[in-house]
């Protein structure tokens, strides 16, 4: 591809002028904003690592009193996005919340949308609009845009979920606030996903209001465990384990900016993926992983987490003889909402045993 213009090769009196008149010449940046080819991403192959975490977030809980920090959390951020800027990739920011015994974090609502994954501890609790969502190792819960939100705590450990949030893009479009509100009245205490929806039903009326569009909140990892062991139960080696977080009533994403799956390893399976247009970030919620991200190695214990940038080589690697199971979030929805999701294979070894993720089901 030939060879811009640079900024330097302009007369320093006409670069004034543009200085001056709030203008900027395209072609010297026009590779920095469409580099050909494929993009190149800010984001960085990086692992953090809950053995360094806890620590530190426990000290936090010493240094912080809830009164004054509000959300106890520490941000884990990407190196190639600046530390300050507190995100892992342009649309997901990841944080480690700990809430101690007895605590009570204060209820508001805020427009980025919000899931929860629990874990360590139990007894501690999210009610969103009036529903009790108790947290257990594993749950998913959500806290969508503009919906009023708060945490509370009733057992004697300290319990340590994962905040997962589309603040980054939200921030970006300059949408980003939050309002307080009061403790709320609980009206419901949801103790797990399948004594609301199972497969191809729904209760009738349903049960928060007609016009809501989150008809579930906890995703219970126990039932998601369930599916995912009977999955493995009833296929063939060849096929990859993996299953989507979505609305029940529609089928589709249960969010809409950020994308969440699971996805079972079995015993020595390596699962090799597509290239896809997205970051994604891996959490072990069970298990013990080995991922390669792009040739950089890591390796992963239960709570441990990776993100990986758009278009990056990943492999999936179990070598242990127990199962791992890994909680997947990306940037999908968002990128097929603008047309710019897309998935390139990879030039695979014949001599290797890989499987790739069936792209047509939207995981």
């Amino acid at each position: 591809m030939e060879q811009l213009g640079t900024l330097e090769e302009l007369p320093e009196r006409y670069r004034e002028q543009l200085e001056a008149s709030n203008l900027v010449p395209l072609w010297p940046n026009l590779r920095n904003f469409i580099p050909p080819h494929a993009p190149q991403p800010h984001t960085l192959a990086t692992a953090w690592y809950f053995h360094q975490i806890k620590p530190l977030l426990l000290q936090a809980g010493e240094l912080a009193p809830i009164e004054k920090a509000e959300r106890r959390v520490l941000a884990l951020a990407n190196p190639g996005h600046g530390l300050d800027n507190m995100k892992v990739s342009p649309a997901m920011y990841l944080g480690m919340q700990l809430l101690l015994p007895k605590e009570w974090a204060p209820a508001h609502r805020h427009t980025p949308n919000a899931v929860r994954l629990i874990i360590e501890g139990e007894g501690a609790y999210t009610t969103v609009e009036g529903q009790k969502c108790l947290m257990e190792h594993g749950d998913m819960i959500l806290t969508p845009s503009g919906l009023w939100h708060e945490h509370g705590h009733d057992g004697d450990q300290p319990v340590i979920w994962m905040d997962i949030l589309d603040l980054p893009l939200v921030y970006y479009m300059e949408a980003s606030f939050v309002e307080e509100g009061r403790r709320q009245e609980v009206d419901r205490i949801n103790q797990g996903s399948t004594h609301n929806y199972a497969a191809g039903i729904v209760p009738t009326p349903h049960f928060i209001r007609e016009d809501a569009v989150y008809p579930m909140l906890r995703y219970a990892w126990k039932d998601t465990k369930k599916v995912l062991d009977a999955l493995a139960a009833g296929t063939t080696r060849q096929e990859v384990i993996q299953v989507a977080y979505v609305n029940p009533e529609t089928g589709r994403d249960c969010q809409n900016i950020l994308g969440y799956s699971a996805l079972l390893l079995r015993a020595k399976e390596t699962v090799s993926l597509p290239l896809r247009s997205t970051a994604q970030v891996f959490h072990v919620i069970e298990g013990e992983l080995k991922i390669n991200i792009d040739q950089q190695h890591f390796s992963l214990a239960k709570a441990d987490t990776a993100c990986a940038p758009c278009f990056a080589a990943i492999d999936l690697i179990n070598t242990s003889e127990q199962p791992c199971y890994v909680f997947i979030a990306d940037e999908a929805p968002l990128q097929r909402k603008l047309g710019l999701y897309s998935v390139r294979e990879r030039q695979l070894s014949h001599e290797r045993f890989t499987k790739v993720a069936v792209e047509e089901a939207g995981i």
